[in-house]
């Protein structure tokens, strides 16, 4: 019994495959948080290692096709979470998925599974299998491989999920983002009903304790239907980007609208093909008897515009995220994961230098803590002192700001036209810039100590454009990012090698530019 006099929540051993996907990787600590024991299911191990949850799960390498390592990961399992799919391997993922379903679930049955969980994609009614867009059709044939199979399944059927790293979302962001004006597929009036994940997480945890004679559908979305216009309207609106101008044409057939897409964003045109054909239909839930087995809390499921927001929260509230900038721990299953892919999280540009430096580290901290203000930027005095007058003409903080202490600084310290967002005494200090840009903008100095023993410099600057203007402001400054960034980085390396502070920098050298945020790649 629990503390409160109800039973305790039964205990149950889950095996989750696909951890290293976007789904999969913000169940893993869901299940764990409701008490469950979890075993991850994955073809690389390796890949989950940099998880906030990796040292609490086991993993265990093996395919889904693959039924010997299928049926040794399913030991001992009471639910089992599938979470694969092959879209995006090529025109045989139909096949690929079809004959892993039928492994996995022979394996299962054979294992004394209880049940198995499958998130596969809404469908609409009243359309042929035959006519759905192969994407749809593949998951509807898995689910139904579950639901014919002895093991008691529960088969979830979303839309558009939203959240960071979900590639119809990111599909949804880049078109909003990058494009004020749009000329656009007929798909863009067609109606859906799209989810945050959050809510996601929720039913496919719960999904876990239903019923031994639960064995069917479900429909999972939020309380909004909307066209896929209306969505790039508020995706715009939740984002403080101007209103965009969208202009549907007839002429965009499926196969041109991918290589549209792949045009405008970094989604791959493997996975952006079989989303665009999928915009063809009408998808939206036709009955919500899911919160029968797994009820809805008050202001659940989240509408789409609060779910929008959480998906952008670390850029609204000016972070970097995970993915960006180090492993940490994220906080919220909406926020980016370090095994999201490269064109997840949004656009983020950078320039990285690292630089061996014959001094100590202590050398190089104090070089790096003791910089900006009167002590310098080790760059170009000209171009900071231009930057400082555009940014006081457009209302910024200018250069009238300097720095509160020569030597030292906290958290929240203003430095020019920047603040100080993170410092690691000795290793690590973050900047985030304060003057007026399209976008967001960071810069990292760190001093570390390589793997023989030698002090090392690593400096990263990093730009998150906001729109279009943003994207151009980049493309104009990164000419300048060579000789701005790498004399920065040569200036403090030979400083702390000479033993000397900031406010004895060497002749010549002066601050920064900081409008240069863009770097020279996007991860």
């Amino acid at each position: 019994m629990g503390m409160d006099g109800q039973p305790a929540p039964e205990r149950l051993h889950c095996l989750v495959t696909g951890a290293s996907g976007y789904v999969g990787g913000r169940l893993v600590p869901e299940l764990l948080e409701a008490g469950h024991r979890v075993r991850c299911l994955a073809r690389s191990p390796g890949k989950l290692r940099d998880h906030p949850w990796a040292a609490d799960a086991e993993t265990v390498r093996g395919d889904v096709t693959d039924a010997e390592s299928v049926a040794a990961a399913l030991r001992g399992i009471d639910v089992a979470y599938y979470l694969v799919h092959a879209l995006g391997t090529g025109s045989g993922f139909e096949d690929t998925d079809r004959r892993a379903a039928r492994v996995f679930a022979e394996q299962a049955h054979a294992a004394g599974v209880r049940r198995i969980v499958y998130l596969g994609g809404l469908t609409p009614r009243n359309v042929p299998e035959e006519s759905l867009s192969p994407h749809l059709r593949s998951r509807a044939e898995v689910g139904r491989v579950f639901l014919d199979s002895p093991v008691p399944a529960t088969v979830l059927r979303a839309a558009v999920v939203i959240g960071s790293g979900s590639a119809s979302f990111e599909m949804l962001r880049y078109l909003t983002e990058r494009l004020p004006v749009m000329v656009t597929p007929r798909w863009v009036h067609t109606r859906t009903q799209p989810i945050g994940v959050r809510d996601v997480l929720r039913y496919l945890v719960g999904s876990a304790v239903m019923p031994d004679d639960v064995d069917r559908t479900f429909d999972i979305g939020g309380p909004d239907v909307l066209t896929y216009r209306d969505m790039m309207d508020r995706y715009a609106a939740v984002a403080g980007l101007r209103h965009r101008m969208i202009v549907p044409v007839p002429v965009l057939t499926p196969r041109l609208s991918s290589h549209w897409v792949g045009l405008v964003t970094p989604v791959p045109a493997s996975i952006a093909r079989p989303l665009t054909e999928s915009l063809r239909h009408e998808v939206v839930c036709h009955e919500h008897d899911i919160a029968r087995y797994v009820p809805d809390p008050p202001g659940r499921p989240l509408p789409f515009d609060e779910a929008l927001s959480l998906a952008l929260r670390r850029v609204r509230e000016a972070q970097v995220a995970t993915r960006w900038s180090s492993a940490a721990v994220p906080g919220a299953p909406s926020d980016p994961l370090p095994t999201d892919p490269d064109w997840a999280g949004g656009s983020l540009y950078q320039d990285e230098r690292q630089l061996t430096v014959d001094a100590s580290r202590q050398s190089l901290w104090k070089v790096i803590e003791g910089i900006g203000g009167d002590n310098g930027w080790y760059s170009f005095p000209l171009a900071w002192a231009v930057r400082g007058w555009l940014d006081r003409f457009v209302g910024g903080v200018g250069l009238r700001r300097g720095r509160r202490d020569a030597e030292r600084l906290r958290v929240g310290d203003s430095l020019d036209f920047w603040r100080v967002e993170e410092i690691e005494p000795g290793h690590l200090l973050r900047l985030r810039a304060e003057m007026r840009l399209p976008g967001l903008a960071w810069l990292e100095m760190c001093a570390e100590t390589d793997d023989e023993g030698r002090t090392r410099y690593r400096q990263r600057a990093l730009f998150h454009p906001r729109g279009l203007l943003g994207h151009a402001y980049w493309w104009a400054v990164s000419p300048f990012h060579a000789v701005v960034f790498g004399g920065m980085a040569r200036n403090i390396t030979q400083a702390a090698a000479k033993g000397l502070s900031a406010r004895r920098a060497p002749s010549g050298t002066g601050r920064i530019h900081p409008s240069r945020h863009g770097g020279g790649q996007r991860r």
